[in-house]
């Protein structure tokens, strides 16, 4: 499965950077967020690769759900995929854009791939191990190596959206004697505190199951987790908000400390 991840989200990615170079209009759903035809493109590309080799997996993509079509998951494992996260990063000329598709299994993402074209990295995720892949200009992976949380230090890094940022962000981190915190865009949060960069990530704003999914997988094979408000893991899926939003989560690295 990862492989086919792999050659989906590096071709996607490819075709990104071929619009993200010549620059292209923005047009803004119902939601009021930002697509573009790099959007469009990378899904076809990755929908594509997914129907060939997993026919019978239903696919829950952000552009098609924008559209409509949105396929029976009751009971069923399932694929997320973001084409584009940080839309608003991509339009506003900033490299931390990402490609997002992960596989679901019981409401948990078990395996996923996050890779930010534009930075040359992608991080993924197979049966409970991590690993940060290096990417050359020609799109093709020329290294790995596997990636782990960090114990937690006594001095934390915190991250957070930096376009979706809110003062509840800042009130947490007060609470919890956090000082440094690092503003980025897209699902690289979630890989940078499985890479050991960073050791929270409290999200208090709106963000959809196919916006957090592969960062969330990454993270939890890197042996970190994300959890609700009320302590439980995020759950994907059947039982989730029927318009596939998410309650509001913090990630940790390492083992959640108070």
């Amino acid at each position: 499965m990862l492989r086919t991840f792999e050659k989906a989200a590096l071709e996607a990615g490819e075709a990104i950077i071929e619009v993200f170079r010549a620059g292209c209009c923005v047009a803004f759903k119902a939601d009021a967020s930002p697509v573009t035809i790099a959007d469009e493109r990378a899904e076809r590309i990755i929908l594509s690769h997914l129907a060939a080799a997993f026919p019978e997996v239903p696919v829950i993509a952000e552009e098609a759900v924008a559209a409509g079509h949105i396929p029976d998951i009751a009971g069923k494992p399932f694929f997320l995929v973001d084409p584009l996260d940080g839309t608003r990063e991509f339009v506003d000329r900033r490299k931390e854009f990402t490609v997002n598709i992960a596989f679901i299994e019981g409401g948990i993402p078990t395996a996923g791939i996050v890779y930010a074209p534009a930075l040359h990295v992608a991080f993924v995720c197979e049966s409970g191990k991590a690993e940060k892949l290096a990417v050359d200009d020609k799109f093709e992976i020329v290294e790995r190596r596997p990636i782990t949380v960090r114990a937690q230090p006594e001095s934390r890094v915190a991250l957070a959206s930096r376009s979706h940022d809110s003062p509840r962000t800042r009130a947490f981190l007060d609470e919890h004697s956090i000082s440094e915190c690092t503003n980025i865009g897209s699902s690289l949060k979630f890989c940078l505190i499985a890479e050991g960069m960073a050791d929270i990530y409290p999200r208090f704003t709106r963000t959809m199951q196919w916006d957090t999914a592969a960062g969330d997988a990454v993270l939890r094979a890197a042996g970190g987790s994300t959890l609700t408000l009320d302590g439980t893991p995020l759950h994907y899926g059947e039982g989730a908000n029927a318009d596939f939003s998410n309650p509001h989560f913090i990630s940790w690295g390492n083992a959640k400390r108070s």
